[in-house]
């Protein structure tokens, strides 16, 4: 039989995650978004941990497009843990059946406000999660995650190096393409409002930026766009000055981070998921050169503003490492090395 090929970074999140499983034996579980990015991740890292340890436990997956699933993770799709529900966020069936654990992980691609949807993202997060929060409230579920976003703290002020869980800014609410912010922040508010009326504990997971398999390279993501280009040989292109400064966290660890946020985290307190190690968007592009396309150059294509500060988005981490004991165990350069081998494999 062929290896999977994420068998080493599914190995390592069973192998640093080995003592939380006993909480997921012989228990159901519910996931939305699981043929996206982060959901693919958690289907893939759940099967493996479920068979490996012989946990007897289930998980039921919402999609739109089953399909699209089994041909990300064709070894998961097939395995007798999973089922899939086909169906819309907005207004999937909800059947009695008893879900200990819920992973609300679907999110809407952002997009611009439009005259004819006007509420655009924003409408349709929030029916999402309203309608995750319905099955929580009829299948008795104990503990429910939902997968927020950095956005929720708006733009990250001149001089706030890591934003943390403390920060009490948000998006401006006259800023009409803030509606993805505005939308995970009113998420975040319905889930511990239901969490406290129904009596199941609401955990809060703030996601920044990753880089690793899976990551689409066809959207509206520097590192993704990146590696697209160094695949094809170059430039490596990018579209602003190239000074903002983000930071990357490998999709293993974020599986780590997740389910120790699911299985041990505080209700009701958010945690920041993501790297507190930032590099530039000028830098990344240099990097993801070197290591995946040599010799390729790299085009910026505007000149930095003086006097104008670069333009940050990563998360102080801090409360999660020191409370979760959560770590960055994988290094960028072998984040970037990893997505390369993988996208080259497809």
């Amino acid at each position: 039989m062929a290896r999977h090929p994420l068998e080493r970074d599914l190995a390592y999140v069973l192998d640093t995650t080995k003592d939380l499983w006993e909480s997921l034996r012989g228990r159901s579980l519910f996931l939305t978004g699981g043929t996206g990015f982060v959901g693919t991740w958690l289907v893939e890292t759940f099967v493996w941990a479920n068979r490996h340890l012989e946990l007897d436990a289930s998980i039921t997956v919402l999609s739109r497009n089953p399909q699209a699933f089994a041909g990300k993770a064709p070894e998961a799709a097939t395995d007798p843990s999973l089922t899939f529900l086909q169906g819309a966020l907005s207004d999937f069936p909800i059947a009695p059946q008893k879900y200990e654990y819920v992973i609300h992980a679907a999110t809407d691609q952002a997009s611009a406000p439009s005259q004819e949807e006007p509420g655009g993202t924003f409408d349709r997060e929030l029916a999402g999660t309203r309608r995750v929060l319905e099955l929580a409230r009829k299948a008795e579920t104990k503990r429910l995650l939902f997968t927020s976003s950095g956005a929720v703290y708006g733009t990250q002020p001149p001089g706030v190096d890591r934003i943390s869980e403390d920060y009490l800014g948000a998006p401006e609410t006259t800023d009409v393409r803030s509606g993805y912010g505005q939308a995970k922040r009113a998420s975040e508010f319905l889930c511990t409002l239901h969490g406290q009326q129904y009596g199941f504990q609401p955990l809060i997971a703030r996601l920044f930026a990753f880089a690793g398999p899976h990551l689409p390279l066809n959207l509206n993501f520097a590192i993704g766009n990146f590696v697209r280009d160094a695949l094809a040989g170059g430039p490596i292109r990018i579209a602003g000055d190239g000074t903002p400064r983000r930071s990357y966290l490998y999709p293993a660890d974020l599986a780590i981070w997740l389910w120790t946020i699911l299985l041990q985290g505080q209700p009701a307190r958010p945690y920041n998921v993501g790297s507190d190690q930032d590099i530039s968007i000028g830098q990344l592009a240099h990097s993801i050169a070197d290591i995946g396309a040599p010799g390729a150059a790299v085009e910026i294509a505007q000149s930095p503003k003086p006097g104008v500060p670069p333009a940050r988005y990563v998360p102080c981490v801090d409360r999660a490492r020191n409370e979760l004991g959560l770590e960055v165990r994988i290094p960028l350069d072998e984040a970037i090395r990893r997505m390369f081998d993988w996208h080259r494999a497809q």
